[in-house]
């Protein structure tokens, strides 16, 4: 009988491995765990640094640092939809999404979300509130009218005022976060969403 392959939350990793997948040197992820920037332990006795996959994969998250696809589980990979209407920003967030992470769908527009919804079947919206056609309020609606999609998570990801955002949010949007924002400050919104 083979070998049971270790489980992935308990795989541990050397400053040697740590260092290619950061792209620094293994001296450097030593230093970084003695001054506790990234969490790992010495082997008694030899002082050999080692990272479990956790602590690597909070470091890469906390610095925006591409997470390698083989540490990605495949049945842990979140979905979410990015629904803006302006180009630019969609991609934005769905750069920093896929980053941490992510499988990323994009939208411009309400209408091109309700596709999306039947296609890729996300596990968190983000949304944009003023859009062309059908507006970000609509497509709040929409999502928890329907059965099949009242449970995902919706995050309304917006410039428009605070009371407008509020609204959004007794509408039946979980959560809200104001443009412009910072990416981390947006994955930590979506990490509690997803909790």
């Amino acid at each position: 009988m083979g070998k049971k392959a270790p489980m992935l939350e308990n795989k541990v990793y050397t400053t040697g491995e740590v260092a290619n997948i950061v792209g620094v040197n293994f001296r450097t992820v030593s230093r970084w765990i003695d001054k506790g920037i990234m969490k790992g332990y010495k082997i008694p006795g030899r002082g050999d640094h080692r990272v479990t996959e956790g602590g690597l994969l909070n470091f890469l998250k906390e610095n925006n640092i591409p997470i390698p696809g083989d540490m990605i589980k495949p049945k842990e990979q979140k979905r979410i939809l990015v629904v803006d209407d302006e180009p630019e920003m969609a991609n934005a967030i769905k750069r920093v999404l896929i980053r941490s992470g992510y499988k990323v769908a994009t939208a411009n527009n309400g209408f091109q979300a309700g596709l999306q919804l039947q296609r890729f079947t996300p596990n968190l919206i983000t949304l944009d509130l003023k859009m062309p056609l059908v507006d970000g309020h609509e497509v709040i609606e929409e999502v928890k009218r329907n059965n099949t999609s009242n449970s995902i998570k919706i995050l309304v990801v917006s410039g428009q005022t605070k009371p407008e955002l509020e609204r959004a949010v007794e509408k039946g949007a979980d959560d809200f976060l104001e443009k412009p924002f910072k990416n981390k400050e947006l994955l930590s919104r979506i990490d509690q969403l997803l909790a």
